[in-house]
């Protein structure tokens, strides 16, 4: 399977294979922009059920964004610990504030100086390469906030999409995340690509797990996992 000819007929099948499996994928979170730029760094390398807890405890403890980026360091970072790695989401969440009212805040008060809202009149590269300008905001961050909030064609790469995108051919299985990022924004259609995504992660979490399948029946042929492993018997160590 060579990851430079998949079809757009058959990226299309797969998600119509998707959603047959697992209905139609939910729709995100009502949130501003902002909101979720600091979610999205309260998620790095934790679980949803810890990020949820920070950012409640986040709204529980501060009444507004300029409150949060004027916050003790130390009170921030305890606030937020449950999320793991308190000092440096601390750190990256003011810094972002920061950066996000420097640029336009002088204009406005109270939340609205901290706003991205902006980002909407800007093309796609150009809103990804701003928020990837801040320290902590890596591509799969920036596409997370440009594709639930501004419903921008961007495909976020987390660790279930990574993984299902070289077990399905779509991908090299050597390519990098930022590669992987760059084919799939490429190979999959605007109009489907928050569907697909959403839909990649609940395979990922419910039948394709990284140490494998959970259900076989309902996995998908193209998957190498399940052709070279289920089907054929092979070793499942040598898989990623």
């Amino acid at each position: 399977m060579n990851p430079e000819n998949v079809s757009e007929k058959e990226i299309r099948n797969i998600y119509r294979g998707l959603r047959e499996r697992y209905g139609e994928a939910p729709e995100p979170s009502e949130m501003t922009g902002t909101e979720y730029l600091v979610e999205t760094i309260l998620s790095q390398n934790t679980n949803d059920i810890n990020r949820d807890k920070a950012y409640d405890k986040l709204n529980e403890k501060y009444g507004s964004w300029r409150e949060v980026e004027n916050a003790e360091y130390e009170e921030l970072v305890d606030t937020i610990r449950i999320a793991g790695l308190g000092p440096t989401k601390a750190e990256r969440i003011q810094e972002a504030l920061k950066i996000v009212r420097e640029h336009h805040g002088e204009n406005f008060s109270g939340d609205e100086a901290y706003s991205i809202e902006f980002l909407n009149d800007l093309p796609v590269e150009e809103a990804k390469a701003w928020l990837t300008g801040i320290p902590g905001i890596g591509p799969k961050t920036a596409a997370v906030i440009l594709c639930f909030h501004f419903k921008m064609p961007v495909i976020p790469v987390d660790t279930h999409v990574y993984r299902i995108s070289r077990r399905f051919g779509l991908v090299p299985e050597n390519a990098s995340r930022k590669k992987t990022h760059s084919i799939l924004d490429e190979i999959v259609p605007d109009e489907i690509k928050y569907g697909f995504h959403r839909l990649l992660i609940t395979h990922g979490r419910e039948t394709c797990k990284a140490k494998g399948h959970a259900d076989n029946e309902n996995c998908f042929e193209r998957c190498k996992y399940y052709r070279e492993v289920i089907k054929g018997g092979k070793n499942p160590e040598k898989f990623i």
